[in-house]
């Protein structure tokens, strides 16, 4: 009796596997090897049901014996076959793998190039559109400034040419920001030298950066990526890390560009899977282009320690 319950058990076991392996069959494309497995376990399955027949007719008929032998034979050939082969799968399985990345990886480039784009043309039309509008109430005011005798109205009227002058300054640092000339002129390190002047003036924090790239050149997108995440990590320093002091080292050597950046701020638990998953953007965005571009990084920072990020790149 037990004899029998086990062969019954053994029996919807190896049909439950028989079933999911051809279910199987189609994910893995109809691989040979995985045919061959499936094949073992459906034969493995047709045995079990001849050593039921055989519990339930004794005496066991010695044909059936002799097949149940062979049978034995054959799925070991199978079994074999298919786990020789298997690797094909694996192959497959590593190529979609690397499809994906690379398909991940020119989604993220056209979102950045978008980015970019949008950016230029915004930069554009502030400064082609509302500059010389601006410009032409410089020329008008100062044309009333000219004229006007009475002082309160002439108080009023240098006090418009202020806050036009202002709002010049303004359209070309916003201008700048989004597109900055200086990067695509003279490249990545006069692009961050000049971002961190401007820091520097407003006396927020103290920015040391050096670098031996003068006016060495890449590709357009690793440079406006590589500016980004720079602006990005300043950025976020400014408004989160509390800091007093930040060391930047930008060099470039046999072809490896490295990035040093530290922060002497109050630090945090980092955690780059809970940064993945947040809903914040700094850091999620800062991840996405070094992503874009499959820079090598590691990122470091705990309460009290400060923030520290090395990046490494073949250009």
């Amino acid at each position: 009796m037990l004899r029998l319950i086990a062969l019954i058990i053994s029996i919807v076991l190896q049909l439950i596997a028989v079933f999911i392996s051809l279910r199987l069959t189609k994910v893995t494309k109809y691989k040979i090897s995985w045919i061959l497995i499936s094949l073992g376990f459906v034969f493995m399955a047709f045995r079990r049901l001849i050593d039921l027949f055989q519990f339930m007719n004794r005496p066991a008929l010695e044909e059936l014996n002799l097949l149940n032998d062979w049978i034995a034979v054959l799925i070991s050939i199978l079994i074999a076959g298919g786990v020789i082969i298997i690797p094909e799968i694996f192959n497959y399985m590593r190529k979609i793998e690397e499809e994906k990345a690379e398909t991940e990886k020119k989604v993220l480039n056209a979102i950045i190039a978008t980015e970019e784009k949008e950016r230029k043309r915004f930069a554009k039309d502030l400064h082609d559109g509302l500059g010389p509008l601006l410009s032409g109430i410089k020329m008008a005011v100062s044309a009333l400034q000219q004229n006007e005798k009475d002082e309160s109205r002439l108080e009023i009227i240098n006090n418009t040419q202020s806050l036009v002058n202002e709002a010049i300054v303004s359209i070309k640092d916003i201008s700048n920001n989004l597109s900055p000339h200086v990067l695509s002129n003279f490249g990545l390190a006069s692009a961050v030298s000049n971002f961190i002047e401007k820091i520097a003036d407003k006396r927020l924090v103290k920015i040391d950066f050096k670098t031996n790239m003068k006016i060495k050149r890449f590709d357009s997108n690793t440079e406006v990526v590589l500016y980004r995440i720079i602006c990005e990590l300043i950025h976020n320093t400014l408004k989160h890390a509390d800091a007093e002091n930040i060391k930047i080292n930008l060099s470039c050597k046999n072809e490896t560009l490295d990035l040093l950046y530290d922060d002497d701020g109050k630090g945090f638990d980092y955690n780059e899977d809970a940064v993945r998953k947040s809903k914040g953007m700094g850091l999620k965005n800062l991840l996405s282009r070094l992503d874009s571009i499959h820079a090598y990084y590691e990122i470091e920072s705990e309460p009290g320690k400060g923030f520290h990020a090395y990046l490494n790149l073949k250009v």
